[in-house]
């Protein structure tokens, strides 16, 4: 059991296997009251991440380690130090949120953010960081579902603008991501596209 420092939150013992057979059940459904959140008549429930709320870190944890898995994430499932650790690593950092989505009882997506800022605007902006669905619910609009929380999320902190890099081969997230307003990055065009680089320190 990991004990975070944010909170005191206790996080179970992740498997994979048993998050993705078994449903999550909470006494008063899948999101408390208290955080922002949408329904639908379908029973799709979009809700911000309460990162001390011991079933939404296990959600969490359990839908980021399946996009692990996922070619689009990799095809290797998180670490054992990260599916200890990054509940309670986002919890530290104030500028980091995140957005659960549940079809009933079940954890189906969720998004990651991260907030920046824009020197251009002297703003804030939004860093959309991991945008989960699980194939189960891929193409039933649950990944827009979750980016229209995010933006309203992202209003209420004063954010200029979200931003968010996808791989050129994930058509899909492409397609949605044009469909919620996202371009490619530019300023004058003669220059041309943004690049995303990296560099890794360790």
């Amino acid at each position: 059991m990991h004990q975070s420092r944010a909170g005191g939150t206790k996080i179970p013992p992740f498997s994979l296997s048993l998050f993705l057979s078994s449903p999550f059940f909470f006494s008063q459904g899948p999101c408390p009251v208290t955080v922002s959140s949408t329904s639908t008549a379908s029973g799709l429930h979009v809700c911000r991440a309460d990162y001390h709320h011991p079933a939404h870190a296990q959600a969490l944890v359990g839908l980021l380690d399946a996009y692990a898995r996922d070619v689009a994430g990799g095809g290797k499932p998180l670490g054992d130090f990260v599916k200890q650790h990054v509940v309670a690593e986002l919890a530290a950092r104030p500028q980091a949120f995140s957005v659960l989505a549940f079809d009933g009882t079940q954890p189906v997506g969720l998004v990651n953010c991260i907030e920046g800022f824009s020197t251009f605007a002297c703003r804030p902006l939004v860093n959309v960081h991991d945008v989960v669905v699980l194939a189960s619910h891929r193409g039933q609009r649950v990944g827009e579902q979750m980016l229209v929380l995010v933006e309203q999320l992202a209003r209420e902190r004063g954010a200029c603008k979200l931003t968010l890099e996808v791989l050129q081969g994930n058509r899909s997230a492409i397609t949605l991501y044009g469909r919620v307003g996202f371009a490619g990055y530019q300023l004058d065009p003669a220059m041309g596209q943004a690049q995303f680089l990296q560099k890794w320190l360790s």
